[in-house]
């Protein structure tokens, strides 16, 4: 359990990245882009090393689930979730936002509330934990509309845990992409008047 608690922190401490595009002045959305470049290519530096030297340090071991250990390493996917979405959706409209948002703090949220087992779905009343505080993430960059178009694709990447070939599809990458692409679709192709 501690582990569990230990992953689910480092996985909010990541809220930095968008709130420091919000916060600070001179992180521009450029800048941003390349912080979150320079982030990936550490981060393919360690999962190198990880996967194909086999240096396994501790720190690992702790922050890592089982189904990753021969894998890429959720963090990594979770940078490179945020990566796509920060080159693929600059503001306006603001969709990246909101999605980085969404993993960085609905899914720890969903962690913590459910059991901490990889399963292929989620209960439910974690699912509605997970789309309420994900809708309301959304809510200040975007539309209602959108906002619970976003939340839901959110939640589905959270709650569905697909496995193709024995690899597990990490909501890391899942969750902030399908939640910009959905907003996004929903702010360019849905009438104003449903917004």
């Amino acid at each position: 359990m501690r582990d569990e608690v230990a992953r689910r922190l480092v996985h909010a401490s990541t809220t930095a990245v968008p709130l420091s595009y919000l916060l600070v002045e001179e992180i521009t959305w450029p800048v941003l882009q390349a912080l979150l470049a320079a982030a990936l290519i550490a981060g393919l530096a360690l999962e190198a090393i990880r996967l194909l030297v086999g240096l396994d340090w501790r720190i690992f071991d702790r922050l890592t689930r089982e189904y990753e250990e021969d894998n890429l390493a959720g963090y990594f996917l979770g940078a490179v979730g945020m990566a796509v979405v920060v080159f693929a959706f600059p503001p306006p409209p603001q969709v990246a936002v909101p999605a980085m948002l969404m993993l960085t703090i609905a899914d720890p949220v969903s962690g913590l509330l459910s059991s901490g087992q990889l399963k292929t779905a989620k209960e439910g009343y974690v699912l509605l934990a997970t789309f309420g505080v994900a809708t309301l993430l959304a809510a200040p960059f975007v539309p209602p509309v959108a906002a619970v178009l976003g939340g839901a694709a959110a939640t589905v990447a959270d709650g569905v845990k697909p496995v193709i070939r024995g690899y597990v599809i990490d909501d890391n990458l899942t969750i902030p992409i399908s939640a910009a692409v959905v907003m996004y679709a929903a702010l360019t192709y849905l009438p104003a008047s449903l917004l």
